[in-house]
């Protein structure tokens, strides 16, 4: 395996150090570091990332966790193997890249996890739902909407599913770019992460 890019475990890396694919969504470094924060991951978390697009958490958490396993599930092949590269671009060993459309792939990945990102997916409330049924008891699932649609669904369904300490939070970010010979701020779209913890056994 060659060097990693990134030696620091701080998260954060910086989003053009990342191998991208043209169409497919990239969560923006300050996105990443509210998703990584509402995960709350432990040493030896076991953490399913549903629609992991890009790889950027699986790449940043399995930095974050050394002793955890991180699996990431796309349902593209092209993508998967983006995921793949990327890990490598890291030095990542402890992340596993499964190919599979959820919520059917889910009964055959492996354990039952601390912890659940959901990036995407259609429809979203049976994947949550789906996901949720899998989780360990006292288990933490984050999940993201870039809409008022996907917003309310999830926010339904976490009602739904009785979690306990559910917090919404919607990312208002600008970054500082050149444009010419003016320096602005331009905003980045806007998220909003939800979490929400399953206590019950």
């Amino acid at each position: 395996m060659s060097s990693p890019l990134w030696h620091y475990t701080t998260p954060g890396i910086p989003d053009d150090l990342f191998e991208r694919l043209p169409g497919i969504p990239l969560s923006k470094r300050e996105v990443r570091l509210l998703i990584i924060s509402a995960l709350r991951l432990e040493s030896h978390s076991l953490l399913w990332d549903i629609g992991a697009g890009t790889g950027t958490i699986a790449v940043e958490t399995g930095l974050l966790s050394p002793h955890g396993k991180i699996v990431a599930v796309e349902r593209d092949e092209e993508v998967a193997n983006l995921i793949q590269r990327n890990c490598s671009r890291f030095g990542i060993e402890n992340v596993e890249v499964i190919e599979g459309s959820a919520p059917e792939c889910l009964q055959d990945l492996p354990g039952k996890p601390h912890r659940a990102c959901i990036e995407g997916g259609r429809p979203i409330k049976d994947i949550l739902k789906a996901v949720w049924h899998y989780l360990e008891p006292q288990g933490r699932i984050v999940a993201t909407a870039s809409n008022l649609e996907s917003l309310y669904t999830l926010s339904e369904g976490l009602a739904e599913l009785q979690a306990r300490n559910i917090e919404v939070v919607q990312s208002s970010i600008n970054r500082l770019e050149t444009r010419g010979t003016h320096q602005i701020f331009a905003a980045v779209n806007p998220m909003f992460i939800l979490s929400g913890e399953k206590l019950d056994s």
